[in-house]
């Protein structure tokens, strides 16, 4: 009894421990085959193995579930992520220079050393979001929440409630 309450704690915390890989693999094959996935499930998804496969300029990934996916390094300049869940996702470096990016959940995303030059940030959720050493020139944050957010030069934002 006590080594299967054991292995009930074990098997619970390893599930706990390991974030699951939930993309569908459809989804990403859509994305390789087309550079447009609107509404697909990417969640956790290895985007950044995809750079030298597949051109994501400009590409269509509204409202698509980018939740924990590793998107650094990708070039997204122009593309459309209007409604995108970008939760705890891994954005560093990643080229977003004009793109789309109205009413993003950026979450705990890590964008350190992004570009999101001339970006439309508009209601974006950057709640605890890294934008350590982002380039934001012309950047529009108009009704972003910034909360616990470290911004470009290093500094916190305060943890006020934004609502």
């Amino acid at each position: 009894m006590k080594l299967r309450i054991l292995a009930t704690v074990v098997l619970t915390q390893l599930c706990l421990i390991a974030p699951a890989k939930a993309y569908l693999p459809q989804d990403l094959e859509q994305l390789k085959q087309t550079g447009d996935c609107p509404r697909c499930d990417l969640s956790g998804a290895p985007l950044n193995e995809l750079n030298n496969q597949v051109n994501l300029v400009g590409a269509n990934l509204r409202d698509a579930n980018l939740n924990r996916a590793n998107v650094s390094q990708v070039n997204l300049e122009g593309a459309d992520l209007s409604g995108a869940n970008l939760e705890i996702a891994d954005l560093s470096g990643a080229i977003l220079t004009g793109a789309s990016l109205t009413g993003v959940n950026f979450k705990s995303a890590n964008l350190q050393d992004a570009n999101l030059t001339r970006a439309g940030m508009i209601a974006t959720n950057l709640e605890g979001a890294n934008l350590k050493g982002a380039k934001m020139l012309f950047t529009n944050f108009r009704g972003a929440k910034f909360r616990l957010t470290t911004m470009p030069n290093g500094s916190v934002t305060p943890d006020n409630r934004y609502w």
